[in-house]
């Protein structure tokens, strides 16, 4: 199994991603919030998410 994409709101009611490797160590995350997850979406593209 490969790498894994989360998407999730953070305590400031804010959409964010994360990067995860097979085993489960970080690799990247966002660096600020979005209020659209479709924002947060298209910058997660930019880092290398295929949806």
């Amino acid at each position: 199994m490969g790498e894994k994409w989360d998407f999730y709101k953070d305590y400031a009611d804010e959409w964010r991603w994360r990067r995860k490797d097979a085993d489960g160590k970080l690799i990247a995350a966002s660096p600020r919030g979005f209020l659209e997850k479709r924002e947060c979406l298209a910058h997660a593209i930019e880092y290398g998410y295929v949806p």
